[in-house]
């Protein structure tokens, strides 16, 4: 499994909390990229729920990993 920013932000407006399947189908509905749904499909467990990106992609980069400097603005 092999997750990219760009293909994380496929599952931006999935309808979480989801299960494997739900997010395999609004991937397959969306036009989302076939990488996005080869990674879908690689989760072993068919019957978790998943909260959020970062429950299926770890290391998800949220907010705080970006360094802004709101100061300057």
């Amino acid at each position: 499994m092999y997750w990219t920013l760009e293909l994380a932000s496929k599952l931006e407006d999935a309808p979480w909390p989801a299960t494997k399947d739900e997010l395999i189908d609004f991937a397959q509905r969306s036009g989302a990229p076939l990488e996005v749904i080869e990674n879908l499909q690689e989760i072993e467990d068919d019957t978790e729920v998943f909260e959020t990106i970062e429950d299926i992609w770890l290391d998800y980069p949220s907010k705080e990993d970006f360094f802004f400097n709101e100061d300057e603005y």
